[in-house]
């Protein structure tokens, strides 16, 4: 995630996360303190600004592009479509769920 304030994210490990809960508990273990303010004081309805950023990041990092099919299976369940634009949303909310809730 890039903020104002912030510096690049660290390239992801290598093993891809399979679930949604996977794959934010890996960017919890990734974006800085500052970041997760940021993401956590961010309304709901204003989360699409993460798009760019932070749900480029994911879509790269956790291979949506290069086909983990794991991560956006486990998608299939919540709906039939699962772009990877899509998915990266749906992580980017859960980890905003998860932030808003510690």
């Amino acid at each position: 995630m890039r903020t104002k304030t912030s510096k690049k994210m660290p390239t992801a490990k290598k093993e891809l996360p399979r679930t949604v809960e996977e794959a934010v508990d890996r960017l919890l273990s990734l974006i800085s303190e500052e970041d997760k303010q940021s993401l956590k004081n961010t309304p709901e309805k204003d989360l699409i600004m993460f798009h760019f950023g932070l749900g480029e990041y994911i879509r790269n990092e956790f291979g949506f592009w290069q086909g983990n099919s794991e991560l956006l299976k486990s998608r299939e369940k919540e709906s039939n479509f699962v772009h990877p634009d899509d998915s990266s949303s749906i992580i980017i909310e859960a980890l905003w769920k998860k932030l808003c809730s510690s």
